[in-house]
């Protein structure tokens, strides 16, 4: 089998990318190049689709809409005598640095994640509604996309290598190696002894320090429509909360009282990184006042913090772990 890599082009803009495909004839190859990118562009999506399945999905599809395959020269290159990866398809793009970093690490992470949950420190990688290491799973792709954007994946004449921002025990930093279709978990040192040289840098979210304090100065707007009508949202507050009659006041008492907690310590403000901003995680005792049932959401806008959302705490867990394991004594995974 051999493989070969198609030129695909955009049909109104001046765009193009290669598709890797694997076949036995040039004919069978512009055959699967066809197949292959009519499915990036209608993905079939399934209630069993993980995370990081569905995330490439959307990521392909949206990558892929307006191209065809090229009419002029569809095959650009042709390896003899290879066989396919076992559990991932490469793309490789010619048009910017960041298509180029796509051509790796293309996987499911959920088959790695016991392998890097044992090489880093210990750490509980799961919880109810993440189960399986789903916690480290969800980690490690938006890690990916975050250290995409900041243009730090390494990309070697034969592997690429990213920092995950995780440490062993002795507090080395982790990288992710790839080297054909192998993937593995490498400290610097072991770095060096297969002559790697590069020590990328961890995604970085502290751009504005500021951000990650809350300031309880500032009034907190709330989205009440949202928190409380919302079929999502309902179904995360408490039934004998959701049931009662005073359940404005019940939610106001719970805020004017967590602003109070915060004001005296700080940490009970937990920072998560959303779409592209620093959000904070706020304990909500609604129930009793001294156990967390819910994690606010809220954003600092000028001087205000808008309250978009309330998570449960496995899911406020989740966020928060993207950008460092919580300190706090209120949300635990």
């Amino acid at each position: 089998m051999n493989k070969y890599q198609m030129q695909v082009e955009h049909r109104t803009e001046n765009k193009w990318d290669w598709i890797c495909v694997f076949a036995n004839s040039d004919q069978e190859a512009i055959q699967n190049a066809k197949i292959k990118l009519y499915d990036f562009q209608n993905p079939t999506y399934s209630q069993y689709d993980d995370y990081a399945t569905k995330h490439w999905k959307d990521y392909y599809k949206e990558k892929f809409q307006g191209y065809i395959i090229s009419p002029y020269t569809p095959i650009f290159s042709v390896e003899r005598d290879c066989e396919p990866p076992k559990d991932y398809d490469t793309i490789i793009s010619s048009s910017t640095k960041e298509n180029q970093d796509m051509a790796f690490f293309k996987v499911n992470w959920n088959n790695y994640t016991e392998e890097l949950s044992k090489k880093a420190d210990t750490e509980n990688w799961s919880n109810e509604t993440y189960p399986n290491n789903g916690i480290l799973t969800n980690y490690i792709v938006k890690t990916y996309d975050k250290l995409t954007d900041e243009k730090k994946i390494i990309i070697g004449t034969s592997y690429a290598l990213f920092n995950t921002g995780l440490f062993t025990k002795y507090y080395e930093p982790i990288y992710a190696y790839q080297s054909g279709s192998e993937i593995s978990f490498l400290t610097a040192y072991e770095l060096g002894g297969i002559g790697i040289t590069d020590r990328p840098e961890r995604a970085n979210y502290f751009e504005n320090p500021d951000l990650l304090l809350f300031d309880w100065h500032y009034a907190i707007d709330v989205h009440y429509p949202h928190i409380l009508e919302d079929k999502e949202n309902q179904k995360r507050i408490p039934k004998e909360v959701l049931e009662s009659k005073n359940i404005v006041i019940t939610l106001d008492g719970a805020i004017n009282k967590m602003k109070k907690k915060v004001s005296a310590n700080y940490k009970l403000a937990i920072p998560q990184y959303y779409e592209g901003k620093i959000q904070l995680l706020l304990p909500l005792c609604l129930a009793d006042d001294n156990i967390p049932d819910l994690a606010l959401v809220v954003t600092k806008t000028n001087n205000v913090y808008r309250g978009h959302t309330c998570l449960t705490l496995d899911m406020a867990y989740n966020n928060a772990r993207l950008i460092a394991k919580p300190e706090s004594n209120w949300l635990n995974p």
